[in-house]
């Protein structure tokens, strides 16, 4: 893997005050078929903060096609299932776009 071929990302979703405990008591078990899927579609250090109702997800991507690997990962029937209960959970923020769930930030600064 080349410096180049590696792709940061940072994600922001709102999460229910209510379900804080259950979100994180399902996030200190992840689903091994999750975490496969998610090695499979090119995510390594993939990790989630959480602060005041906020979700700030981070990872690297390694992999040549983006969209390929999240298609390929939405496709996924474990992941699926993970998502149906993880996303009542959730809400988008207030700025997401129409449509969108985990809302993308752009880079501003980083340092090896």
């Amino acid at each position: 893997m080349s410096a180049q071929s590696l792709k940061r990302y940072g994600r922001i979703i709102g999460l229910k005050p209510e379900a804080y405990e259950e979100y994180v008591r399902y996030h200190a078990a992840v689903w091994r078929e999750v975490l496969k899927t998610i090695h499979d579609c090119n995510i390594r250090n993939y990790t989630i903060f959480y602060r005041d109702n906020v979700l700030f997800a981070y990872f690297e991507y390694i992999g040549d096609d983006y969209a390929a690997d999240m298609a390929k990962m939405a496709a996924d029937p474990k992941t699926q299932e993970w998502w149906t209960i993880m996303d009542p959970m959730q809400h988008p923020v207030a700025t997401a776009k129409q449509g969108e769930w985990w809302s993308p930030m752009q880079e501003v600064f980083h340092t090896d």
